[in-house]
């Protein structure tokens, strides 16, 4: 069986206050793009669970990866046969696409249907919950106002449809710790959940991603990506997550002459949904 496990952009994003737990309240919105990869599991016939890559590298122990605790998580509740995993990774990893984390809420929804589990969509986000605060999105997988750690989703009526999105990832990964490391937690002057009812001409100003500012100081160049996107007739642009894609938002089909801008960097285009 197989599936395809997709990516997202964050909408803003704003730093409001260190929690008692040791992560950040905040506020965002997810948006599902249709860069995807593939996820295949079968059954295993020697009784040993593997998973294996292909496609874009994935740095560390495959046994850290979200698809293998995913996996170890179902066979403890429900004592599922050993299977071997295959993904095909296409969305860059440490990017702040969700590529991880769709690859762990994919796991879960493959698994419950290629044994039949039965295990229904809300107890599909508690688990998914317990792998990674924005795998519950992958879910439902529709736009969604995220607050909490980002993993209390409120559906958005958000809709980009007949836009177009065009998606570069500078080769930089960017640690979660490294993002957080200069923000300060603030309360935003304009609320996300108004400003994203905006026109979109008027997000420019208002729709802010509180990572920028230390990001971009250290990664001047990140900043450059955004601004070009800007110069290319961008309506909006942004950092998505803590980076390192950058994303902007056209009305027409985006300028050829940005692919041969950024042909070192990996980079997307897409007709928004």
């Amino acid at each position: 069986m197989i599936v395809f496990p997709n990516s997202k952009i964050n909408l803003g994003l704003h730093i409001l206050e260190k929690r008692n737990d040791g992560y950040h309240e905040l506020e965002t919105l997810f948006y599902p793009l249709k860069l995807s990869g593939s996820l295949e599991a079968i059954p295993a016939p020697d009784n040993k669970t593997t998973l294996t890559f292909s496609g874009l590298p994935i740095p560390g122990d495959s046994q850290n990866n979200l698809c293998m605790k995913a996996y170890r998580q179902l066979q403890e509740h429900y004592k599922i046969p050993h299977v071997k995993i295959h993904l095909h990774k296409k969305t860059p990893v440490g990017a702040g696409l969700g590529g991880g984390s769709a690859d762990g809420a994919y796991t879960l929804m493959l698994l419950n249907e290629l044994f039949e589990l039965k295990i229904t969509e809300d107890q599909l986000k508690t688990m998914a919950a317990e792998l990674g605060s924005d795998c519950p999105f992958f879910i439902n997988n529709k736009p969604s106002l995220a607050s909490g750690r980002g993993d209390i989703l409120t559906p958005s009526s958000l809709n980009l449809k007949g836009l177009y999105l065009f998606l570069v990832v500078p080769p930089l990964h960017i640690s979660t710790k490294e993002a957080y490391a200069g923000v300060v937690p603030n309360q935003p002057t304009h609320q996300l959940k108004e400003v994203v009812t905006l026109p979109l001409d008027q997000w420019k100003s208002k729709l802010t991603n509180d990572f920028e500012i230390t990001i971009f100081r250290k990664h001047p160049g990140i900043q450059a990506v955004k601004q070009t996107l800007y110069d290319a007739g961008a309506v909006y642009a942004s950092m998505s997550g803590s980076g390192s894609a950058i994303y902007g938002i056209f009305k027409q089909e985006s300028p050829e002459q940005l692919r041969k801008d950024f042909s070192p960097y990996f980079t997307w285009q897409e007709k928004l949904d």
